[in-house]
């Protein structure tokens, strides 16, 4: 009788329980249906100031899943803005007379150098709408202080703290972990900067990664500093040499060196912008958030809506087989869109836009097969955004323009493959033995339970060399070179956008919004609506399907914190199948 008490109770209480989740649940799908619903109009009101805070991630583009906006630790829904957006509302407040300017309220932007340089190109033509852009904050990472450089005012509380430091990469090996585990890495690659898979055969980096990686860095802390040197009016040799003397100790430091024009407290701001908005001292600030100033009006410069169509079709993620997903580029979702795009004939130009370290060569060569269809008809433009090396740089290769930031990491033209022994690990470290019965001598190649043969090694790197072969000469192709210059300049090795031009693998710098300029240019269109491509599905539908998902990784995100990147980057190892087109490694720039 107590056993059957005490179950009845543990199974009232876990009913229960799952109810109050389910409504929890249920109740913050209705609050972000709702939010979403209650944002289709704004009124924007006259002296308004857009508030810019970008203390969420910058995606390529906004999600139509209100679902993916739900913080799961608190059921609070947290609009998350893409790059298109954010461009497109700076554009749309240059033009909007109830804006009077930008007021950027940022500590450290969640994204790459390159969008963060995006964003700061949009802010210098914003200015010369002759508008306003006060900065201020509590203290400025490195990367938001590079962003906000451009305003007419910077300023940061007393007591606040900038970072200026210069760049690092860091790369963690796991030879010796593997080594104790008594798992083996069965490497074949082509290309002596292919430093993908490095962590794990060596213990350090390579004189030839170190090489490249001294290369791009120096290449893309150079530009930091231009741009910031332009808009501050100090010289470059005087930034490094605060960096490297860590003179910018404390907020008056700061000061002293130019970096900021003063010291200021919150409200001593607030009394700032209500001069500069025209706002009465005994009135609030009409502030809008960058999310909601998204559903303002547009301010078009032609009347109706235009005919013809730019395509912009977003490749973001790792590559891989099949359809993919708002995360991952897939080989068949991805043609697809682009297929659908050369055959729609309102669409008069494409504009591929891709931020991915690369991944399956096969699928690569799938979506590469389809952009040299869709250039034979009309004008195919690729803009790269932060990422858009390896297989990435192999899909954007027939194009007939490729555009880069200073700041994108490209190139990484090589190949490699990986297999796994962990025959000590499962014999000697667990005692387990594997036996296996086969029809031919190679029926179990592959198999993670013995090596590799010579002859086994041998096939796999004649394949390996094979599709290295296929990628140059594609590159050769695009880029009007010959195989030998591309294969001097591939090995596998990384560039940044500056180094990218210098050697001819990209046309012009700059970011979405000059390529679909350049599009309109050679589509030779007046007026001209974009159209986003692969479309989002329905948000229900999508939230439906995923909301589990979703949930599970804002629980992760919360718990492992700035860990949760190597969480997915252990996903992403798992993932990877057969020959592979990938970046060297995740590069981490702080």
């Amino acid at each position: 009788m107590k056993n059957f008490l005490k179950y009845t109770l543990a199974t009232i209480v876990g009913f229960t329980l799952t109810q109050i989740i389910g409504f929890l649940v249920f109740m913050a799908i209705i609050g972000a249906i709702v939010g979403s619903a209650e944002d289709k109009v704004v009124d924007i009101k006259p002296n308004s100031v857009l508030k810019i805070t970008l203390d969420n991630p910058v995606t390529e583009r906004t999600s139509k899943n209100p679902f993916e906006n739900i913080n799961w630790m608190n059921m609070q829904s947290e609009q998350k803005l893409g790059l298109n957006d954010i461009l497109k509302n700076l554009k749309n407040a240059a033009k909007d007379e109830n804006i009077k300017g930008i007021y950027l309220e940022v500590d450290a932007v969640p994204a790459g150098i390159a969008t963060i340089q995006e964003i700061r190109e949009a802010l210098l033509k914003f200015k010369e709408s002759g508008k306003f852009i006060i900065a201020y904050s509590d203290m400025y990472s490195q990367t938001a202080y590079y962003m906000v450089s451009v305003a007419d005012k910077i300023y940061m509380n007393p007591e606040g703290l900038l970072e200026l430091k210069g760049l690092g990469a860091e790369m963690m090996f796991f030879k010796n972990a593997l080594a104790k585990l008594g798992v083996e890495p069965q490497i074949i690659r082509h290309g002596k900067f292919k430093s993908a898979v490095e962590p794990f055969m060596l213990e350090k980096m390579s004189d030839a990664n170190r090489e490249q990686t001294m290369t791009y860095l120096q290449s893309i802390w150079d530009h930091i500093l231009d741009g910031i040197s332009n808009s501050r009016g100090i010289s470059v040799s005087d930034l490094n040499m605060y960096a490297d003397s860590m003179k910018i100790t404390n907020a008056q430091a700061a000061v002293d060196y130019k970096l900021l024009d003063g010291t200021k407290y919150k409200d001593e701001i607030i009394s700032e912008l209500k001069e500069l908005s025209g706002t009465a001292n005994d009135k609030d600030i009409e502030f809008i958030s960058l999310s909601k100033y998204t559903n303002a009006p547009e301010i078009k410069d032609y009347k109706g809506l235009a005919k013809d169509k730019i395509a912009v079709i977003y490749g973001t993620g790792q590559i891989d087989m099949g359809d993919g997903s708002t995360e991952t580029i897939g080989s068949e979702g991805l043609s697809k869109a682009i297929r659908e795009a050369r055959k729609d004939s309102s669409i008069k130009a494409i504009v591929l836009r891709v931020n991915s370290p690369g991944g399956s060569a096969l699928a690569s060569e799938v979506i590469w097969r389809e952009m040299t269809l869709a250039k034979k008809v009309k004008p195919v433009i690729v803009s790269m955004g932060d990422v858009a090396a390896s297989g990435g740089y192999y899909i954007s290769a027939p194009a007939d323009v490729i555009l880069a930031n200073e700041n994108t990491i490209t190139g990484s033209i090589g190949v490699f493959g990986v297999l796994w022994n962990g025959q000590e690990l499962l014999n000697e470290k667990l005692g387990v033995t594997i036996d296996v019965a086969k029809t031919n001598a190679h029926s179990d190649i592959g198999s993670v339970y013995r090596k590799m043969t010579n002859s086994e090694r041998s096939v796999i790197q004649h394949e390996v060399e094979n599709v290295y072969d296929v990628f140059i000469g594609h590159v050769a192709e695009g880029r009007k070179m010959t195989k030998a210059e591309v294969d001097s300049i591939g090995q596998g090795r990384v560039w940044s956008g500056k180094n990218a031009m210098d050697i001819g693998l990209i046309d012009k710098f700059g970011g979405i919004s000059e390529a679909i300029e350049i599009a309109k240019e050679k589509a030779g269109l007046e007026n001209f609506r974009v159209v986003e491509l692969p479309k989002l599905e329905d948000p229900i539908e999508q939230m439906l399907k995923e909301f589990t998902g979703e949930a599970e990784a804002s629980v992760l995100k919360k718990n492992l914190g700035e860990s949760y990147i190597y969480y997915k980057r252990l996903q992403n190892l798992t993932k990877m199948k057969g020959i592979q087109a990938r970046l060297p490694f995740e590069v981490d720039i702080y």
